[in-house]
């Protein structure tokens, strides 16, 4: 694949203790600062405004994503909330049609409550994308690839059309820096749910907002002072000791979705598989232009009704049941009844989300292992619908 940047190894913290030279960075847990003298205070004063070991992980996150400057906050979700407080009363917001559930409810009550005004589209129709550009925006949220179809759309395409007078942002979750920098092709900030690929151990929620400028950093500072949502330093010491594996974690992740899509591929019970990495998707070659690879997540659409989801998803050993993504361990998700339940059942249609809609998170442990309990389950899952035909 061609791709604009190579992996940058970032040390996050590593030799960084001036004090006693610990190899590692210590976890500052004070609240508060001294201060040096009256009306002279400290590079910190206090944790919820600045905190050493919140901006390692913060400097870290930043280098990766060619990126200023930026703030970690409390969740994923704190992290789209941060967003929002850039934009005025009655401010126009176009964000995709498929967006995250959590990103799609508070947009939704933003816009009902009258704060903003909120035009979800679909962003990889240039003809319609065009359109709600042409009317005034002050902000256009990017997903891509998007949750849970996978779909992919230019960034560069969008941030060029969007205009210097839009803010650009790009959820970025998905991918990581690892094998997505949206700074690279315009965008002007970057959105992570760091409790996925960056920690990808499951036991840290958390989130990124990184700032192409350092006006834009400024700003995502303040207000994340203002309003208090910056993260724990012991969350953002786990998170960074995640980060420090983030590479080697994605080689194993990339491995064994490639084993899984070859399985899936010549399965009877598949009906339609979602992956940027196959050449029939309809966002291969952009997602070959601005990804150094296709990802660990994958979509597929099950024969069968309800009672075969519910067969398949009871049937696996080695995927579990769980909502989140992009941990060590592998996740079996239902999105229609899981992460985007909150989007009316009209809204997940237009999304494109049925009810056979299987998501998968692919973790670290061996492809052999997952394939089998694929293969046996999605087996299963077709017993079950010849059964049911029989007794009708």
């Amino acid at each position: 694949m061609t791709h604009k940047f190579e992996t940058t190894a970032v040390r996050a913290g590593i030799d960084t203790d001036l004090q006693h030279g610990s190899v590692t960075p210590p976890l500052y847990l004070s609240s508060n600062y001294s201060f040096e003298d009256l009306n002279k205070p400290r590079t910190y004063d206090y944790s919820r405004s600045g905190n050493p070991t919140r901006d390692i992980l913060g400097e870290a996150l930043s280098q990766l994503e060619n990126a200023v400057g930026g703030v970690i906050t409390s969740t994923g979700m704190s992290a789209v909330t941060l967003v929002m407080q850039l934009l005025k009363k009655g401010d126009r917001v176009i964000a995709p049609h498929d967006c995250y559930g959590g990103t799609f409810r508070l947009l939704s009550t933003l816009h009902e409550k009258g704060i903003i005004q909120v035009d979800f589209i679909d962003q990889t129709n240039q003809r319609l994308i065009e359109h709600a550009l042409k009317q005034k925006t002050a902000l256009l949220w990017i997903e891509t690839p998007s949750n849970p179809l996978l779909r992919v759309v230019d960034i560069e395409n969008l941030c060029t059309l969007a205009g210097d007078t839009v803010l650009k942002v790009v959820d970025n979750t998905f991918l990581s820096p690892a094998l997505q920098r949206p700074i690279d092709f315009g965008a002007d900030l970057v959105v992570h749910s760091t409790t996925k690929y960056i920690n990808g151990h499951s036991d840290v929620v958390g989130g990124a907002v990184l700032a192409k400028t350092t006006e834009l950093a400024e700003q995502i500072k303040w207000w994340a002072n203002c309003i208090g949502i910056t993260a724990s330093p012991f969350d953002c010491l786990l998170t960074t000791r995640g980060l420090r594996t983030l590479n080697v974690r994605m080689n194993q992740h990339l491995f064994n979705v490639k084993q899984i899509i070859e399985c899936l591929k010549s399965h009877h019970a598949i009906e339609k598989i979602y992956y940027p990495g196959l050449k029939d998707h309809e966002g291969h070659q952009v997602a070959k232009k601005q990804q150094k690879d296709f990802g660990a997540m994958l979509s597929f659409k099950l024969k069968g009704d309800y009672s075969s989801i519910h067969t398949f998803v009871n049937g696996l050993k080695y995927f579990t049941l769980a909502e989140s993504l992009g941990g060590v361990e592998s996740l079996v998700c239902h999105p229609a009844t899981m992460t985007h339940a909150a989007m009316s059942k009209e809204a997940r249609i237009n999304a494109g989300i049925t009810d056979n809609l299987i998501r998968l998170s692919v973790g670290i442990e061996s492809a052999e292992d997952l394939i089998n309990d694929l293969d046996n389950a999605l087996n299963r899952s077709q017993i079950r619908t010849i059964e049911k035909q029989f007794t009708k």
